[in-house]
């Protein structure tokens, strides 16, 4: 990573976690870079629903007449699709569109919850209440400001949608078929009731499991405005606790999404 962009970091770090005067900024010049994002491409996994997926058009790549090299393309995406951030208003009336989302809830602590022995075993697997306070038990209360990471293990399949999504089938007929696991909605309200935390995110294409018609679990944390990370990719390298998150998403505004890369800082 350029010293331009880690010096970037590191500004949007001291900002959000408001170091004391006693304290000193974190140094980004050691620890490790993990991208939690997978790159746009053709392979790009979106809600069966959206039949067009990542689309790159060349608008010019070669030489000009002058005789420098020059490219550019312009691109098509819906603003659920990759790795993606759900604002709130997604679920939400009236509550934050993507450039309204402070910046500081964007950046936080992770606590990386990982569920994936019991997510391989049931492909509709949801993760409760007793999760967290089953993961508490061993690491302490979950700090407040965190960004939570929930690893099912499913990113390892990234980008066949079948193993991903339980189907392959693409359009509004494929909907019934999918299966992934998600965050049940008694633990949502557990988390929005009982905890203070910046973010969710999880390694599946939704915060409501597959099977979900009613996604309330968005709906019950879009209320208290925090936000979403899906379709995360590399959640298998992070520690449980210790690493910082950067997820900064596409600045639409009014966008009840938007394509993000998100990175984590192991110190």
């Amino acid at each position: 990573m350029d010293n331009l962009r880690i010096k970037l970091y590191g500004i949007l770090l001291v900002t959000a976690f408001s170091c004391r005067p006693t304290e000193s900024p974190p140094d980004l010049t050691t620890g490790t870079w993990i991208d939690l994002s997978y790159p746009f491409n053709s392979e790009t996994i979106y809600w069966p629903t959206d039949t067009l997926g990542f689309q790159l058009d060349t608008v010019f790549h070669g030489f000009t007449d002058n005789q420098y090299f020059y490219s550019a393309y312009s691109f098509r995406s819906a603003e659920h699709g990759g790795t993606h951030l759900d604002a709130p208003v997604h679920f939400a009336d009236g509550q934050q569109s993507v450039e309204a989302i402070p910046l500081q809830n964007l950046i936080g602590r992770a606590v990386v919850v990982d569920v994936s022995q019991a997510a391989s075993k049931d492909r509709d697997y949801l993760v409760s209440a007793e999760d967290f306070q089953q993961w508490e038990e061993k690491n302490g209360a979950i700090p407040n400001g965190s960004i939570i990471l929930l690893r099912t293990g499913y990113g390892a399949s990234w980008p066949d949608r079948q193993q991903y999504l339980g189907t392959d089938q693409m359009g509004a007929q494929a909907v019934p078929q999918l299966h992934f696991p998600g965050l049940a909605p008694q633990a949502a309200t557990w988390l929005t009731n009982e905890r203070q935390i910046k973010a969710i995110g999880l390694d599946t294409p939704s915060i409501d499991y597959g099977q979900s018609s009613h996604f309330e679990s968005h709906r019950i944390l879009f209320e208290y405005n925090i936000p979403a990370f899906e379709n995360l990719a590399n959640l298998d390298k992070l520690p449980v606790t210790g690493s910082w998150v950067i997820a900064l998403p596409m600045n639409i505004a009014g966008g009840s999404g938007a394509p993000l890369r998100a990175v984590a800082w192991i110190p």
